[in-house]
């Protein structure tokens, strides 16, 4: 039986500063226990952390080389990936039971796949293409060696339909961070930012490209 439709409209918050990790996981688990209650609204989150390793459900304990940055089980899916200083982190919460733009209701693969278009859509404002690659989570581009990089991340949980965690956008972090661990499991290719390609957009620039390409896919 599908829930009825939320009467709430989608919150867009932008927080100001860092973000503690721990702090975050705890405003996530609660708000989409109320948004399964029915008493707040499906909401899109960007966030800023302090350099953090999060492991998920799949991370490999020697894929964490170098444990400089403080550590966290994430509870999402996938394997390590890095937050930090220069990286917009989107924690996307949404009653899945409803569709939402071009992503049906009740499919779990298509939203992934949303969230991957929400991604490329937003760094075509930047004039970059990034691709998905089957095997591969998360978005690529191309490297000057032939190779790829990966620019943008993904790791999701669902919780009785509502989705949480989200979407992690590389703008200008330390590349040098990403080190410690082997991101997503994938050690034969790198990370590349906005930066890196040569744009110079600042954390606001990027945050409105996220919004600007949000209704073209969800809505």
């Amino acid at each position: 039986m599908t829930a009825p439709p939320s009467t709430h409209p989608l919150e867009w918050i932008v927080s100001d500063g860092r973000t503690p990790y721990a702090e975050a996981l705890a405003s996530m688990e609660a708000h989409v226990a109320a948004i399964r209650a029915g008493t707040a609204a499906e909401r899109v989150w960007l966030v800023e952390h302090d350099p953090t390793y999060t492991a998920g459900t799949s991370a490999r304990p020697e894929d964490l080389h170098d444990a400089r940055f403080p550590v966290f089980n994430a509870g999402r899916g996938g394997q390590w990936t890095y937050h930090g200083p220069g990286q917009r982190t989107g924690y996307v919460m949404l009653d899945l039971q409803q569709p939402h733009g071009s992503v049906p209701a009740r499919d779990i693969r298509a939203y992934v796949h949303g969230l991957e278009e929400w991604l490329i859509r937003t760094l075509d404002h930047f004039n970059i293409r990034a691709e998905r690659r089957a095997g591969r989570i998360g978005l690529w581009v191309p490297n000057r060696m032939g190779g790829e990089d990966k620019i943008a991340a993904l790791g999701v949980r669902v919780t009785r339909w509502v989705s949480w965690h989200g979407v992690a956008l590389n703008v200008d972090p330390d590349l040098d961070h990403f080190g410690g661990i082997v991101p997503c499991g994938i050690s034969e290719f790198g990370v590349t930012s906005i930066h890196a390609q040569g744009v110079v957009a600042t954390m606001e620039q990027a945050d409105a490209a996220l919004r600007a390409a949000w209704a073209g896919v969800f809505g």
